[in-house]
């Protein structure tokens, strides 16, 4: 016995689980038009797809940012995909905004809570699933980070492939918004490990000093001067690769600290967070 479906029926089903209008169709006919066994079925499809494609890799997607009205938190969100044709759907950009926009508002911390966490009656993960069955193509939380400070400043890089948050202190009466700025493209252009030295873990340290000692000893250099040489080349790790000793990349005579400092004495960068696809 056929059942008839109806366009009604049809579209009532979409809107509750994001799948196509085929794929709603088809799932009602053979639920019989059991709304909870077509649900059933359209979840297994999405399924199905997220198992065979686990193994592949997420190396296009968006970067997406929130930041509060008081500019004092932000959280920082990558979703991730196959491809760059899938990044610019309309459906998946927009799930990707609806995650982010509820994980700021309840305040998670880490991908766990976001891919538990209950969007209209289905939890993060299920709507990931969803799209999956859909579209056709692996789709994940690569990233999630949240920051709070006095001023937070966002930069999405071209592309939205690469976002940095910059939290800025001493913020009264100074263009924040401007050094942030710059601050924020700095990062995403040099990627620093820390915002100083001070932030450095120290078994990063310790193998620097390693790699300059044994490239002391095989220079040929005095067993008495290899740890003095090891030293000076942690000094110039630090420099290269923590936030405030690097050279500002719009002005190389300037480090970022005295490009802050120009601004104002009492404008300080307190932390930052960088999300990068790819």
């Amino acid at each position: 016995m056929s059942v008839t479906i109806s366009a009604k029926e049809v579209n009532e089903l979409r809107q509750k689980t994001g799948s196509g209008m085929m794929d709603c169709k088809k799932a009602l006919v053979e639920s019989g038009g059991d709304f909870d066994k077509a649900i059933d079925i359209l979840r297994k499809k999405g399924q199905k797809v997220s198992e065979a494609r686990s193994g592949r890799e997420t190396s296009e997607g968006i970067v997406l940012y929130k930041l509060s009205s008081s500019e004092d938190k932000a959280s920082m969100l990558s979703f991730t995909c196959e491809t760059d044709f899938v990044a610019k759907n309309e459906e998946f950009v927009d799930l990707g905004n609806q995650i982010l926009d509820h994980s700021f508002s309840n305040n998670l911390s880490n991908i766990e809570d976001v891919l538990n966490a209950d969007i209209d009656g289905l939890s993060v993960a299920q709507h990931i699933t969803n799209l999956v069955g859909k579209i056709g193509e692996k789709i994940e939380i690569s990233d999630y980070k949240s920051i709070s400070g006095e001023k937070i400043v966002p930069y999405i890089h071209a592309g939205s492939k690469l976002g940095v948050l910059v939290s800025l202190s001493g913020t009264d009466s100074v263009d924040y918004v401007s050094a942030g700025k710059d601050i924020g493209m700095q990062i995403a252009a040099m990627n620093p490990i820390s915002l100083n030295s001070d932030g450095v873990d120290q078994s990063v340290i310790d193998k620097e000093i390693e790699i300059g000692k044994e490239q002391a000893i095989k220079e040929g250099k005095p067993e008495n001067i290899v740890e003095k040489i090891a030293q000076g080349k942690l000094q110039k790790f630090f420099k290269e690769n923590t936030l405030l000793s690097q050279s500002f990349v719009k002005d190389s005579s300037l480090s970022v600290e005295k490009y802050i400092s120009s601004y104002s004495s009492d404008l300080k960068v307190e932390s930052f967070l960088r999300i990068s696809i790819g």
